[in-house]
Formats: structure tokens, sequence, C-alpha cells
């Protein structure tokens, strides 16, 4: 009583509804770890910022000896500005040596 083509029909649409399981299944799992990676990735980047902003804060605290830095810069500042001065002497001597034994 089993009509061939009653039977194909029926092997077609079994076929297709196991086939669009399938494919459903599939892209639920694709749309699922596309999921987990983005939230991977967000908390991997919270940690990166979380490292180094502590890096920085560590590394400031450390360079950061309170008020006896600005003291010491403008001593070293001074410093500077005396032996750019002590130069500029040396220069005006040695140039105004040449000159009076150049001419």
């Amino acid at each position: 009583m089993s009509n061939p083509l009653i039977h194909a029909f029926f092997l077609g649409r079994a076929t297709a509804e196991v086939f669009y399981e399938s494919v459903e299944q599939t892209l639920t799992e694709v749309v699922s770890n596309a999921g987990k990676f983005d939230a991977e990735q967000r908390d991997r980047l919270r940690q990166f910022t979380n490292q180094v902003m502590e890096r920085a804060q560590a590394a400031e605290a450390n360079t950061d000896s309170g008020p006896t830095t600005a003291v010491h810069q403008p001593a070293d500042l001074q410093e500077t500005i005396d032996d750019l001065r002590a130069e500029i002497a040396q220069l005006r001597s040695a140039l105004q040596n040449y000159r009076s034994h150049s001419e």
C-alpha cells in the first residue's frame, strides 16, 4: 500500500527538517561562541586597563617624593644656568683673545 512517491515526499520532508535543525543548532553555537568571545575580550580589556592604571599609579607614587622634588629642581635649574653663564663668559673671553690676536 506504500506509494513510492509519497515515501519520497516524506523522506525529503524529514531530510529538510533534520537539515534545518542541524543548521539552527550550528548557528546557535556560533552566536553563543561569538558572545562568549566578546565577553572574554571585554574582560581581558578591563583587566589590561586595570593593570596599566595600577602600574601608572605605582610609578607615580615611586617618583613622587613630595615637595622635596620641587626644591631640587630649581637648584638643578640654577646650577644649569650658572654653568651656561660660565661657558658664555669663557667663549666671550676666547673670542676677545682671538680678535685681539688676529688684528
